[in-house]
């Protein structure tokens, strides 16, 4: 275990400011936004920014002011922040981040998570947070091996808590950190107190003869709702787990296709109402698409997909203590009894966590989530925002964390913004000889 310092090459920020002058841009029909993809004019604003006003430097010295470590697992250099708390007798917590997403989307609740008195909160809500970058993933190595699916990347993290000497500790993660930490609680029971999910999909497991038998209408209007809505929205998915290495000659090698791809989904899956900005700055979005761009992990970061959907292993149940958040307009939705039937235990309540003001809710769940769990289900008027309620005598361990309100949840938090640079000329020979092909693993 080494400590590490983020340090990218002054060739590298001249390599990419080329690339960002030679972009070419695609054509747009007049007037259509968003409506085909990532919009041409916001594009070249951003685009323009980041080659001309964007500072590296200024946000890889934020960065290095959180303690960064490396070691080797299985062969692989993982990356990891650890930031432990003054108290000794935090609780040990892994967050693991998802894709697009980077630990960076946690940058502003390490602090309230580890020092929670500074923050409103009290020393027994305190947490040591451990943030790995999954393999293939930011600062973390590719797998130089096929077979790499999530569950693996669970092992990968159960590996280095124990290096980091936590016997026992919490797991949260949204979207593929989600299912990392899904896969840690069933892998190793033993080992977690609890664990805290957000953004979780699936239908009802199979062999269920009437699937929607005793589902609430209001959740399984959400389910049904949620289900449409994803299938103009999961393109990029069936691309990454069919052909990831081809989009990868793109992605790689084109810093405006790379932050196309990434910007798009950040716009579509956060509470933004259209408009991106409103919830992330330039410079956010532009230092999570940088830990892509500057590591060349993108190509990497894809193949999670293929890899996972090839896994023949299927997730049992989850017999630790579970919290899961739900909020309303969330980009997944599953009933409470897909979940308890496919994976969980029980019942629930509480409320989400996210990178942008989720502190609080994993401060809760330091006392309640962790491992006491409560139930509160929505549209009871029985509860209040942001509270956590009391469990029914016949509550087990599965927690329904529940948000009120009607806005769309910022389910990957800080990370993008301004990307697209006016194109220059350039010889196609020129961007020829420059290409930047996917590493071979």
């Amino acid at each position: 275990m080494r400590e590490f310092t983020i340090r990218l090459d002054d060739a590298a920020l001249v390599d990419l400011k080329e690339r960002l002058e030679r972009t070419r841009l695609p054509g747009q029909i007049p007037g259509s936004g968003w409506e085909y993809g990532s919009d041409r004019e916001y594009m070249e604003d951003l685009l323009a920014y980041w080659r001309t006003r964007y500072d590296w430097r200024q946000h890889e010295a934020e960065l290095n002011e959180l303690p960064h470590f490396k070691t080797e697992i299985d062969g692989i250099d993982i990356h990891f922040i650890h930031a432990r708390s003054k108290h000794a007798d935090a609780m040990p917590l892994v967050i693991t981040h998802g894709w697009p997403g980077s630990v960076y989307e946690f940058m502003g609740v390490i602090g309230p998570l580890t020092d929670p008195e500074a923050h409103g909160g009290r020393a027994s809500d305190a947490f040591h947070v451990v943030l790995p970058s999954m393999p293939g993933y930011g600062f973390s190595g590719p797998a130089l091996r096929s077979g790499m699916s999530v569950d693996q990347v669970a092992a990968v993290v159960a590996k280095l808590m124990e290096r980091l000497g936590y016997g026992r500790y919490g797991a949260q993660g949204g979207d593929w950190g989600s299912s990392v930490s899904a896969w840690l609680a069933r892998d190793h029971p033993d080992r977690l107190i609890g664990i805290h999910l957000n953004m979780i999909g699936g239908g009802p497991p199979r062999g269920m003869e009437n699937p929607e038998q005793g589902i609430p209408a209001w959740e399984l209007r959400r389910y049904k709702e949620r289900a449409a809505w994803w299938q103009g929205e999961n393109a990029y998915g069936n691309i990454h787990g069919t052909k990831p290495l081809t989009l990868a000659y793109g992605l790689n090698d084109s810093p405006a296709g790379l932050a196309a791809w990434v910007v798009e989904k950040f716009r579509a899956w956060s509470d933004c109402g259209g408009d991106i900005e409103s919830r992330f700055s330039k410079d956010q979005l532009l230092t999570n698409i940088m830990l892509y761009w500057a590591t060349e992990t993108m190509p990497s970061a894809v193949r999670l997909y293929y890899e996972s959907r090839r896994n023949r292993r299927q997730g049992g149940h989850v017999e630790v203590p579970t919290a899961i958040a739900v909020f309303p307009g969330e980009i997944f939705f599953s009933p409470r009894k897909s979940l308890q039937r496919r994976s969980m235990d029980r019942n629930a309540a509480g409320r989400p966590f996210r990178g942008y003001g989720g502190a609080g809710s994993l401060r809760r769940g330091r006392r309640e989530v962790f491992p006491e769990l409560a139930i509160a289900p929505p549209g009871t008027g029985k509860r209040s925002p942001g509270r956590v309620h009391s469990p029914p005598a016949n509550s087990a361990s599965l927690a329904w964390i529940s948000a009120s309100g009607n806005q769309r949840p910022r389910t990957m938090t800080p990370a993008l913004r301004a990307m697209v640079a006016r194109s220059s000329s350039g010889l196609a020979s020129s961007r020829m000889r420059s290409a930047r092909l996917p590493t071979a693993t």
